[in-house]
């Protein structure tokens, strides 16, 4: 009892709560790692390591996040407590579009959710199950092409949602995660740069090689409106991103916010790609547009996405499979090792991009 007193004090308040509920998600079929397990015992007990070299040191950077394992087929997820009272529409804007048929358009880029748990005495509190998905920006895009697909997927599921009427009202850099197809190690949950068992890095092949699919994620403050309102209007609801211009102007005067969106996207691609890496030029005029400083000149999802649609049929082969230079990846040895790549890749026939232009 005082080892596993002492393995406690290890945790943070907000994982003492994954912790108390550890049983209760095993008897839900979700088994949470090691170190929420109520008879924890660290791993480097009575070792020369220490918390920050093992795999059950490491803390998680989300208080309402973590990650499982379903007991069912052995599937990673991502565990996300929300309080209902504060986020009413979260579930039920994720649920809708998990239902078919939207749930079957390949348009559709919703996080998935595959489960809801009511948290017994919890408060309003609910955990929503989803897969598990990583950052974006790791590893590096490589290409063009790369970057082509990742923002045809992008502009292709924002259109999907506001076709259908919903506003996501925080779609910035950090509400968009990709799946893990193009990882060769399963990842660290709380060091995504490390393997599971925390031994190596997590080995991957190129998004050219094992394409992933991007998803939006966080429907918090998102609002799902009548297909009648062609103009709802919201007093501002600040999300992660905080440079929205027309919020600036009066916080208390309601704005559409499906402009809005578009903004937050536009910011998000510049952060991302213009930003960051060399060879993608090509977007800025379009991006320029989407952060226009009045939401009226903007254009809408279908117009953006028939832009990059035309901007993409401009691009050659050869410039798809070109690199995009990150700002610490400009060595001769990085040259050479996308040159080795880019042959391979046209030895192999394998294409540039894996989305169709529409």
């Amino acid at each position: 009892m005082a080892l596993t007193s002492a393995a406690h004090s290890h945790l943070s308040e907000f994982e003492i709560w994954w912790r108390d509920h550890y049983d209760f998600l095993k008897d839900k079929g979700y088994k949470l790692r090691s170190r929420y397990s109520p008879d924890w015992v660290p791993s480097w007990t009575n070792t020369k390591k220490v918390g920050i070299e093992c795999e059950d040191g490491i803390k998680p950077r989300h208080r309402s996040l973590l990650d499982a394992r379903r007991t069912q087929d052995g599937a990673r997820v991502s565990l996300k407590r929300i309080d209902v009272s504060r986020h009413p529409y979260e579930i039920e804007i994720g649920r809708h579009f998990c239902n078919a048929p939207l749930s079957e358009d390949p348009a559709n880029h919703c996080v998935p959710i595959y489960d809801v748990l009511e948290v017994p005495d919890g408060n309003n509190l609910a955990i929503i199950v989803m897969p598990l998905l990583r950052k974006v920006t790791d590893p590096c895009f490589d290409t063009v092409g790369e970057v082509v697909d990742c923002i045809h997927q992008l502009l292709e599921g924002l259109r999907f949602m506001h076709r259908h009427h919903v506003a996501h009202r925080d779609c910035m850099q950090l509400n968009i995660l990709m799946d893990g197809r193009m990882f060769i190690d399963a990842w660290h949950p709380s060091d995504q740069y490390m393997s599971e068992d925390f031994k190596r890095p997590a080995r991957h092949r190129t998004r050219t090689q094992s394409p992933p699919r991007y998803y939006y994620i966080d429907f918090g403050i998102s609002r799902k409106y009548d297909a009648s309102n062609t103009n709802p209007l919201e007093i501002p609801i600040y999300g992660g991103d905080k440079g929205v211009p027309e919020f600036a102007e009066a916080y208390t005067k309601p704005w559409n916010p499906f402009p809005t969106d578009v903004w937050y996207l536009g910011h998000a691609i510049q952060e991302t790609f213009l930003d960051c890496y060399l060879g993608v030029d090509f977007l800025r005029g379009l991006v320029t547009d989407m952060m226009h400083s009045d939401p009226t000149q903007r254009p809408n999802m279908d117009d953006v996405f028939s832009r990059f649609q035309v901007l993409r049929q401009g691009l050659s082969n050869w410039k798809l499979r070109s690199r995009v230079a990150h700002d610490d990846e400009r060595s001769l040895f990085d040259l050479l090792a996308h040159w080795a790549r880019r042959i391979q890749y046209i030895v192999r026939r394998i294409p540039p991009t894996h989305t169709s232009p529409s």
